[in-house]
């Protein structure tokens, strides 16, 4: 069997059988991946609270928050499309930037230059070690796919794993009608 290559940027898509609550059909945008490791965030698992409910002297906005992964729970971060706009930001492929200065975030939406349509908050993060994300897709646990910017920001989170398995060829696009839960009779 190959070895699949994975990139900054990209798309990994839970096998449709993963039984772990934190990945169960989740697609993660990768925003780094180099021989430290590996750090996402689950792009289709919002949660019912606003980015102000939990940073008090946050500006007025009514941005979501989406859990990104199990580790670090108690971080916010942040992935967007005004890298032009907001200092610090790291590229993570095209149209889309992780992070930044948090200050000038902070007045860049006050100023109302940053929408809820630019931006997406994140909970935690799904991070792997050196090589533990190589072994997870070597036992078939995860799908790689090329990552695009509407995925995140003009997709609907819920459906965002069944659209994207979609956009890959078969098996794949088959596997995404499949229901979740499936029950037996």
């Amino acid at each position: 069997m190959s070895e699949v290559e994975v990139l900054k940027g990209n798309v990994l898509l839970a096998e449709p059988f993963m039984m772990d609550s934190n990945f169960r059909r989740a697609a993660i945008v990768l925003c780094e991946h180099d021989e430290e490791g590996t750090v996402g965030f689950i792009m289709n698992k919002p949660i019912d609270v606003n980015i102000t409910d939990l940073i008090p002297d946050f500006p007025s906005f009514d941005g979501a928050l989406h859990f990104g992964g199990p580790v670090a729970t108690d971080s916010i971060h942040y992935i967007h499309n005004v890298g032009d706009l907001l200092d610090e930001s790291i590229r993570v492929g095209n149209g889309m930037y992780w992070g930044g200065n948090f200050e000038k975030l902070k007045f860049l939406i006050d100023a109302k230059l940053i929408s809820p349509a630019n931006i997406r908050f994140y909970v935690g993060y799904s991070g792997w070690s050196n090589g533990q994300l190589t072994e997870e897709l070597s036992s078939g646990s995860w799908v790689v796919a090329d990552m695009h910017p509407n995925y995140l920001f003009k997709s609907e989170p819920v459906m965002l794993w069944e659209e994207i398995l979609s956009d890959l060829p078969d098996p794949y696009s088959v596997i995404a009608q499949m229901p979740d839960g499936v029950n037996w009779n």
